[in-house]
């Protein structure tokens, strides 16, 4: 599959104008009572690994999942009503933000407990490659996730049954307010643990959706092909806190200067100066993307607010039961 240049910034600055108007009513409304995790100034991501994969490859995603959702095709206004709790919401009202759910898109799951996701989508592209598909799954996660056993665990697995999976760590250097450097010693590698395990893996400028679309291209053609798991570490950065709509440069862990220096890389920025001299007309069509994105998100809140929250007798739907 071979995406224009100019799609994979449209993808970015509607994952980004969606996030910056849901985390404005989030904070003027107080309706959505449920966690946020935002991927701001994380979109080249989610965007270029997404855009490698075709509708029936699987996505997984942790608690900072929105931006995966979106890029894998996922409905916006699904999503809305989850964040509203809404029953006509991707997980019927029930997850919130951080349990998004949409088959039809390929977007498998995604958790709040960390790391969880990256033994599920190894599991889930281990049964496809039993069941004798050449479907792909990646699993998205944290550099704090990379430190938890179900890490390590998944990735010798997968090694040893050459599993198809894409194992897509987001590097931003946080985990919650710990700085990677304060976690792991110093010239350590992320990458270098995947190598250990005998796969493939690059580490790629994760603002650059260029590169990040070109590194996923052939990471997901080498699993497609039979040829196991491949690891890719991107990084980046969030913008905004960790959980919530604000801004945490007064909370000691980092600095406004620290913040300022990484939305000076936007990744959106960055893929528009690139493509100013190739596609005629591309800042006016960003001006129009950006207006087209926040009309959409616009009727989503107001298809979610008038949508029924699930009834009382459902509240044990989709749990085991005796």
């Amino acid at each position: 599959m071979t995406t224009e240049p100019e799609e994979l910034l449209r993808a970015m600055v509607r994952i980004r104008a969606v996030e910056e108007g849901l985390a404005d009513v989030y904070r003027e409304e107080q309706e959505m009572r449920t966690p946020v995790h935002f991927s701001i100034g994380q979109e080249a991501t989610a965007v270029g690994v997404c855009a490698a994969m075709r509708r029936s490859d699987l996505v997984y995603s942790g608690h900072r999942c929105h931006a995966q959702y979106l890029a894998k095709g996922g409905d916006l206004t699904a999503m809305v009503a989850e964040l509203y709790g809404r029953e006509t919401g991707c997980s019927g009202g029930r997850g919130g933000s951080v349990h998004l759910v949409d088959l039809e898109a390929g977007f498998g799951a995604s958790s709040a407990i960390l790391g969880e996701m990256i033994s599920v989508g190894t599991g889930a592209a281990w049964a496809s490659a039993v069941a004798g598909r050449d479907d792909v799954a990646a699993t998205f996660f944290g550099d704090g996730a990379a430190e938890e056993g179900v890490f390590h665990e998944s990735l010798n697995f997968a090694a040893l049954r050459r599993v198809p999976v894409v194992f897509v760590c987001e590097n931003n250097g946080y985990s919650l307010s710990s700085p990677l450097s304060s976690r792991q010693p110093a010239g350590n590698s992320i990458t270098r643990w995947a190598d250990r395990y005998g796969m493939p893996g690059v580490r790629v400028d994760g603002n650059d959706v260029f590169g990040v679309y070109a590194a996923a291209t052939e990471a997901v053609r080498w699993c497609r092909e039979g040829r196991g798991p491949y690891f890719l570490e991107l990084t980046t950065y969030r913008w905004r806190e960790h959980v919530g709509p604000n801004w945490d440069y007064d909370r000691d862990h980092r600095s406004k200067a620290e913040v300022d220096s990484w939305i000076a890389r936007c990744p959106i920025t960055r893929a528009t100066e690139e493509l100013r001299e190739r596609v005629p007309g591309i800042d006016r069509a960003r001006a129009q993307w950006e207006t087209e994105s926040r009309e959409e998100l616009a009727k989503a809140i107001a298809v979610a607010k008038a949508s029924p929250f699930p009834a009382v007798e459902t509240l044990l739907s989709g749990a085991y039961e005796d």
